[in-house]
């Protein structure tokens, strides 16, 4: 599932660009995709389209985008959160997520990448994913759909951290 997204990604610049699912799946068998790795995609990103029709981007102070989220039709959702809240992963999500995952969530947050919405539609679409756990280089795809998803390019920095495998890298 995760290879067809990486190709949807680098080959549809955003998510409006890309076609309805039936074209969409035709292409991909086209490109040679398995017929089930296809089927897995194209509900995964029907998710993440539900997921983020809900968003809405406001500016700050600093002029930066901030993504609100309204998850299921909750009032309360929308609320934007302060600045001292902290997060509280169920039991299900640490499993799921596992402790190298939820700490580059932590990283993205705190480097200010993924606002609070942005991050629980990461969630919510990683809870999605199969794997147990899911692995970091998954997680990172699911980062970039979801910012391809909402319009939002990252930072060119953030960029090439979400991009490049670990392995290969020297330590300074």
């Amino acid at each position: 599932m995760f290879e067809v997204l990486v190709f949807v990604y680098e080959n549809y610049w955003r998510g409006d660009a890309c076609p309805e699912p039936a074209q969409l799946g035709r292409k991909l068998s086209a490109h040679g995709f398995e017929a089930e790795e296809i089927r897995d995609a194209l509900h995964w990103l029907d998710g993440l389209s539900l997921a983020t029709q809900g968003m809405q981007l406001e500016r700050d102070a600093d002029d930066e985008a901030i993504a609100t989220v309204t998850l299921g039709g909750a009032p309360e959702a929308g609320v934007p959160q302060s600045s001292n809240a902290m997060r509280v992963y169920a039991q299900a999500e640490q499993e799921h997520l596992g402790a190298e995952c939820l700490g580059f969530i932590l990283f993205l947050e705190a480097s200010n990448v993924l606002p609070c919405g942005m991050r629980e539609i990461v969630i919510e679409r990683a809870m999605a994913a199969p794997g147990d756990p899911v692995a970091l280089d998954e997680l990172k795809i699911i980062v970039l759909m979801v910012h391809w998803s909402t319009g939002i390019e990252p930072d060119a920095l953030v960029l090439d951290e979400l991009c490049e495998s670990r392995e290969g890298r020297t330590a300074h």
